[in-house]
């Protein structure tokens, strides 16, 4: 497989992704991801940590985040992506109603590597931590 037709697929399944993600089905996000993949939360968060495999992204870390709004408020606009061989840069604003009381916005970038089709790891960053930590996770 050449660089470019590599690079071509990582950003299809980094795209399919993200749709499949808007539409809230957890179980067909669990074929995206190697058994092994790993999903890296930076910065000082609660949540902030190393999530590894499917039951744990999607059983734990993403609930764990979408609970601490307020149900039906959360939006994403996805704002593009750039690949180069297997690695994607997804980038992203998410939108909602703390339950803590605030309105959340963020700004996301992503690092996903795929892998044989598949998500194997991604590292996530927080245009502002700050923000997340005062509002999302007030009290915590």
């Amino acid at each position: 497989m050449t660089t470019a037709d590599l690079t071509a697929a990582s950003k299809a399944v980094v795209l399919d992704y993200m749709d499949t993600l808007l539409t809230g089905d957890f179980d067909a996000l669990r074929r995206f991801f190697a058994p092994d993949a790993t999903w890296k939360l930076a910065g000082d968060l609660p949540l902030s940590r190393t999530w590894t495999g499917p039951d744990e992204i999607l059983g734990e870390f993403i609930p764990a985040m979408v609970s601490r709004l307020v149900p039906d408020s959360l939006s994403m606009e996805f704002e593009g992506v750039i690949a180069e061989g297997d690695r994607v840069l997804a980038e992203w604003t998410s939108r909602g109603l703390a339950k803590a009381g605030g309105r959340y916005e963020q700004h996301c970038l992503a690092v996903f590597t795929i892998r044989d089709g598949r998500i194997a790891s991604v590292r996530e960053y927080f245009g502002d931590t700050l923000h997340a930590k005062t509002v999302v996770f007030a009290g915590e």
